[in-house]
């Protein structure tokens, strides 16, 4: 039995954040900084509260203000180098170094420029003045800076890659020759137009995710993230291994909250990650199971992060109908790391926690109930079809409405309204706070899609990737030709072998780069790709999306399992590459819902019959992945099943019914098989 690591206080955790999350490694400031940053966060959120609630202004200002006010707080929070937030180089103004002072100020102006000269834009697009090349240029300049220093350099190198791109085009090779553009037509396009910087991108954080962050950080206030937490112990702790589905389970709840892996890694880890340990989980697995559970919380509706809102906008269709879409691939994301956790548990041995350790799920909902509402309200009008403003709006005043119940019961009337008061600054700043890296980086996103409309490089990649597909799938078609049937189609290997290396990018470019970003350069450079495999809009921009929250979990750069490492004392590189083997059953799921499209409920070609055979495939072939992975299913796997069940799982992602009628056989051979073998006391059988 392993010692559990000691319970890690709240400093600690949020140190440990810091350490891991480049999003939460702000500055030490001094007291005026912090005031007056205080101050303009508290503002921002006021002022994004009441737009939710009664409209925001022209779309440009709402922008330009949004990213203005989150340039200059970003200065003044993050240092030029991390290892230096606690102390302050050279000449500075209230402990901020003046070149902070200047970046800052630069970023807001230039960023206000643009609405002050809104109603001139007619007359200057195209044409722009020597003062509207030298404010962009400035903009430029803080967003890279802004986004190294909050995010770090992944983002800031691709961005630069793709201007180098737009302004050498004529010395690209091949296909990927373009006139090129001067500087002036480069930043004409980026700063004065709405494909660049002002773009969708910022658009969205600045409109609706900034209201969804406020609404999670005001419910974790009210103790919802708590309460979710105890509800999934009730729920899940008695069965095997089970603080590690407490682990999974809470994360999918809280999930529907909060879009940080990180956040979320941390928060529930604090306490799983111990009790997983006590019971006899290797440390690193501890770390992978959490790691593994707290990625789901990008993909989980209602709130998905950013991505809900930016696929609105890209694809033209209603909020609920995204929701809806999300649902199956959420399940399977956290049925795939419930299916490993289990069969780990079985094959290991351990128990689950006892009645005593339990809390009692009616007892918790009892004393909790007034914390769900808020989510509950929120869920029902978003799915009634009212307007994501609104119901944020609406949120967002619930969670205020039962913080001060919830205050005055606890500390009477007069010091409940003085704990309140000061409960809902800290709420605002915090929600405010934790937008300024994904504006800054939204912003900066907008100049790779800027130059991706400039120059047509999307499609010239879509061209090469589909070129190569078609070749592999031929060759590889050619030497299935020996079996007395068909397999797969050419297309079906032509759309297989795209997919595949969509994955792959999407994979090595969430290494470095968050997940919602990671999904606006691959709508932007992959999503033609399967456009041209007849893959429908909705579930090319799910595929890209589901490999990208991968990212987190993924060595050499997976900080959500580095951050779960800390907790458990565990090596991080390790936890890193088991969180992604427990994250491999749930990798099969964007196949399916390509190859089977209705899958996700609200496309085209939905239906019933289809669905059940495509969510009955995705299923049984994470449950085949899982224990060839494990080796385990009933009881220990042959050498020849562990061969044999990855080939089954992929088999049955596959629409051709011989193919999922062989993979399902396949698994079901190795079922019947360990099942005798248990029955003849060769093995132990374990029910799934």
């Amino acid at each position: 039995m392993t010692d559990a690591p000691r319970q890690l206080s709240e400093a600690e955790l949020r140190a440990l954040e810091e350490e891991y999350d480049p999003e939460a490694r702000f500055r030490t400031v001094t007291r005026p900084v912090a005031i007056l940053s205080g101050v303009i966060l508290f503002l921002l959120s006021v002022y994004h509260f009441y737009t939710a609630g009664f409209g925001i202004p022209r779309a440009t200002t709402h922008r330009g203000l949004h990213m203005g006010v989150s340039l200059f707080v970003i200065f003044l929070s993050f240092s030029a180098l991390a290892r230096n937030r606690h102390k302050t180089d050279g000449f500075a103004i209230l402990g901020v170094p003046v070149t902070d002072w200047l970046l800052g100020i630069g970023g807001a102006v230039s960023a206000f420029y643009v609405p002050w000269i809104y109603d001139q834009l007619a007359f200057r697009v195209g044409n722009p003045l020597p003062i509207d090349i030298v404010m962009g240029t400035i903009l430029l300049v803080a967003l890279l800076e802004a986004v190294r220093r909050s995010m770090g350099w992944p983002l800031p190198v691709i961005a630069l890659c793709f201007i180098a791109y737009a302004y050498f085009g004529r010395s690209m090779p091949g296909i990927l020759v373009h006139p090129g553009a001067d500087w002036a037509n480069i930043i004409n396009h980026l700063y004065l137009t709405s494909q660049g910087i002002y773009g969708t991108a910022l658009g969205v954080i600045a409109t609706y995710v900034f209201h969804f962050v406020l609404f999670g950080v005001m419910a974790q206030k009210i103790g919802l993230g708590q309460l979710f937490i105890d509800l999934a112990t009730a729920l899940t702790g008695r069965f095997a291994g089970g603080p590690a589905k407490v682990s999974v389970v809470s994360s999918a709840m809280l999930g529907t909250i909060s879009g940080s892996s990180i956040a979320n890694t941390v928060t529930t880890g604090a306490l799983t990650i111990p009790a997983m340990i006590k019971i006899g989980f290797k440390r690193h697995f501890a770390a992978a199971v959490e790691a593994a559970s707290s990625t789901g919380g990008q993909i989980t509706p209602p709130v998905m992060g950013a991505v809900a809102f930016l696929m609105v906008e890209y694809l033209g269709i209603p909020l609920r109908t995204i929701l809806i879409a999300a649902i199956v691939p959420a399940f399977m994301h956290f049925f795939g790391v419930l299916v490993q956790v289990h069969l780990e548990a079985k094959r290991l041995g351990i128990r689950g926690l006892r009645a005593e350790e339990l809390p009692k799920a009616g007892k918790v909902l009892r004393e909790g109930w007034l914390s769900i509402l808020p989510l509950v309200l929120l869920v029902w009008m978003l799915m009634s079809g009212r307007t994501p403003f609104l119901s944020a709006f609406s949120a967002i005043a619930a969670c205020i409405v039962v913080y001060v119940i919830q205050r005055v019961m606890a500390a009477g009337v007069v010091g409940g309204l003085k704990e309140t008061a000061a409960g809902l600054y800290e709420g605002f700043v915090s929600g405010a706070r934790q937008s300024l890296a994904v504006t800054a980086a939204a912003a900066l996103v907008g100049v790779v899609i800027g130059v991706v409309t400039l120059t047509g490089v999307g499609f010239k990649i879509a061209f090469m990737v589909t070129s190569v597909a078609q070749n592999w799938a031929i060759s590889f078609h050619g030497l299935l030709s020996v079996l007395p049937f068909e397999l797969f189609s050419i297309e079906t290997l032509s759309l297989l072998f795209t997919l595949v290396m969509t994955a792959v990018v999407c994979v090595l470019m969430g290494c470095g780069v968050p997940t919602t970003a990671n999904y606006i350069i691959m709508v932007a450079v992959a999503a033609p790709v399967l456009g041209m495999m007849n893959v429908e809009p909705l579930v090319a921009h799910f595929f890209v999306f589901y490999f990208g929250v991968l990212a987190d979990v993924t060595p050499p750069v997976a900080l959500a399992a580095y951050a779960a490492a800390g907790i458990a004392g565990a090596n991080g590189f390790k936890a890193g590459n088991t969180a992604f083997r427990l994250s491999m059953g749930k990798a099969l799921v964007p196949f399916v819902f390509v190859f089977s499209p209705s899958l996700l409920i609200v496309t085209e070609a939905f239906t019933l019959p289809d669905f059940l055979l495509a969510f009955t495939g995705a299923v049984l072939g994470i449950i085949a992945l899982s224990a060839a992975i494990t080796n385990w299913l009933l009881g220990p796997l042959l050498k020849i099943e562990r061969l044999a069940l990855p080939i089954a799982a992929l088999l049955m992602i596959a629409p051709e019914i011989i193919s999922t009628l062989i993979g399902a056989a396949i698994l079901g051979a190795v079922t019947l098989r360990q099942y005798m073998a248990g029955m003849r006391g060769e093995g132990v059988p374990s029910a799934l």
